[in-house]
């Protein structure tokens, strides 16, 4: 089902209505060029492609100035999909790209190649691989594990570099880690300074979507990380492996000292699948609920002209994330993300 039918729509003509509404006529997508900037000390904040049809937010402890609108390019580039939405997105005034392993997401990285020579130093690139690493019964880790999975990353890391056709990209998480040991792991941090040390990344993060309290509040004793990018949603956690809210979650709300803590230790945090569990069930990875938030929502929310979807991206966003990660795989979709970013703020004043 396409999701602009499951959404109740937004051509372009829609599109433009909301956002000249919620952020003025001149805001409005691709209408002004982004503003020159005189270039940064090493340690400054870093401004690349800013647009007043786009919303920012400064990463942590890092000097990235986010769009609060990432890229997921993941699955969309996968076999070279949705190329053609990138410079759309960039004429919005994304500049976040979230990028994944070859092994995890099968030609992305390579799809993604061209734009990112065409727009190096004015975009930031994130990629991420998968761990073979697990803890035991007990939580622990045996130390020739954690090496060779700490090898592994270091290999993966370095095959995204050449796929991307670049020796160097913004950050490099572990991708889909479910366990407070293996954000410990001290093997997987050498890794990432050596990395850092030879000039082929910047900052270090990690990705988590199941037990991801727990893994946030590891990574964040650690001292370690720089961003984590979580699965969570208005209702609260979200469990990849169940395609559902993890059992037991807090609602988004209650969640906000654990967040608060994460923020504290210098981690700049992306949301993730804040808007899955609406999607239609015979994606098999939704619930086809887009009803499943509203009791979270007040009466100002439920009755803007946002859809399910957009409604889930601006709360999340209002709510103790810095940005928010979206898959968008067709010109309908980003636009409509475009706008619950670009106006998540004019809903909870």
């Amino acid at each position: 089902m396409d999701r602009k039918i499951a959404h109740g729509s937004m051509d372009r003509r829609g599109f433009i209505k909301i956002s000249a509404a919620a952020i003025g006529a001149p805001m409005l997508l691709g209408a002004a060029e982004p503003e020159k900037k005189e270039p940064a000390k090493s340690d400054d904040i870093v401004h690349r492609n800013e647009r007043p049809s786009m919303t920012y937010r400064k990463l942590g402890r890092t000097n990235i100035m986010s769009s609060r609108l990432v890229f997921g390019c993941g699955a969309a580039l996968a076999g070279g999909k949705a190329v053609r939405v990138l410079d759309r997105a960039f004429e919005a005034g994304i500049n976040h790209y979230d990028i994944g392993s070859n092994v995890a997401y099968k030609g992305s990285e390579s799809a993604l190649a061209p734009f990112l020579k065409a727009h190096r130093d004015k975009i930031w690139v994130i990629s991420k691989a998968p761990l073979r690493l697990r803890a035991d019964e007990s939580g622990a880790i045996n130390v020739e594990q954690a090496k060779e999975a700490a090898d592994g990353w270091t290999a993966l890391l370095e095959g995204s570099l050449k796929d991307l056709e670049t020796d160097h990209i913004a950050a490099y998480y572990l991708m889909g880690v479910g366990s407070p040991a293996v954000a410990k792991c001290e093997e997987l941090y050498k890794a990432f300074q050596k990395t850092k040390a030879d000039g082929k990344v910047d900052y270090f993060g990690l990705s988590t979507h199941k037990n991801a309290q727990a893994v946030l509040d590891a990574a964040a004793e650690t001292g370690w990380y720089d961003i984590a990018m979580i699965g969570i949603t208005p209702g609260g956690w979200y469990d990849w492996d169940k395609k559902d809210l993890a059992e037991g979650t807090p609602p988004l709300t209650a969640l906000q000292q654990v967040l608060a803590k994460a923020r504290a230790a210098g981690i700049g945090l992306v949301g993730m699948k804040a808007s899955r569990h609406l999607a239609p069930k015979l994606t098999a990875l939704g619930r086809g609920d887009t009803a499943a938030f509203d009791s979270f929502y007040d009466d100002k929310l439920k009755k803007s002209s946002l859809s399910a979807f957009q409604r889930s991206y601006a709360y999340v966003l209002e709510h103790g994330l810095d940005v928010v990660n979206a898959d968008m795989q067709n010109l309908a979709h980003l636009e409509e993300n475009i706008v619950a970013a670009a106006t998540s703020n004019t809903y909870f004043s």
